[in-house]
């Protein structure tokens, strides 16, 4: 069964936008992006909420920026082919290989984890990991720490009213001074 991912970078007080709703603190220099490039060739399919889903919409047309690095145009060559689910109550339409939900998050995950096709299923967006956290639906929690604090905003892990258990699989430093660190969800069967 396929693996669900909840992957995304964070302030050390632990907020993905500041509470201006900016992100600009999270640009990953060089040896951060290589590391995200690497992640995403592990990725089936990408779940995306509307606010995550407009944001990389610019790397469904990047190929044809002039000014792309050669990092940059390879993660535009993962991420444009990669399947996308995009939920949203508001959007009509969705662009490139994307297709549209707006609701039903739990039944897609199961249909998804199902599938007999490699790849994780990764949630983008602290709403969407919010409600699949409530129903137990994630994995692993996968946090790119930025030794930046913020303040406020939209904090990266939802909040509920239950305990999580989590086994520290995996963990790096990076010359920026960003960590990372991997945990799997520790289940009692």
């Amino acid at each position: 069964m396929r693996s669900v991912t909840y992957s995304m970078s964070t302030s050390l007080d632990g907020y993905i936008v500041g509470p201006d709703g900016g992100f600009n603190w999270s640009v990953p220099d060089e040896e951060v992006f290589r590391f995200w490039i690497d992640e995403i060739r592990g990725v089936g399919v990408h779940l995306l909420g509307r606010r995550l889903y407009e944001t990389m919409l610019y790397w469904e047309t990047a190929d044809q920026d002039q000014s792309l690095d050669d990092s940059q145009l390879e993660w535009t060559a993962l991420w444009k082919p990669l399947p996308k689910v995009v939920f949203s109550r508001t959007l009509s339409t969705v662009q490139g290989n994307a297709r549209l939900l707006s609701g039903g998050l739990a039944a897609e995950i199961e249909r998804l984890r199902a599938e007999p096709v490699e790849g994780e299923v990764a949630i983008g967006g602290a709403t969407l990991a919010a409600e699949a956290a409530a129903s137990d639906l994630i994995d692993e929690y996968r946090t790119m720490v930025y030794p930046v604090l913020i303040g406020g905003g939209i904090p990266f892990f939802p909040q509920h009213e239950r305990r999580v258990d989590l086994e520290l699989v995996e963990s790096r430093t990076f010359g920026s001074g960003v960590v990372y660190h991997r945990h799997r969800v520790v289940r009692q069967d």
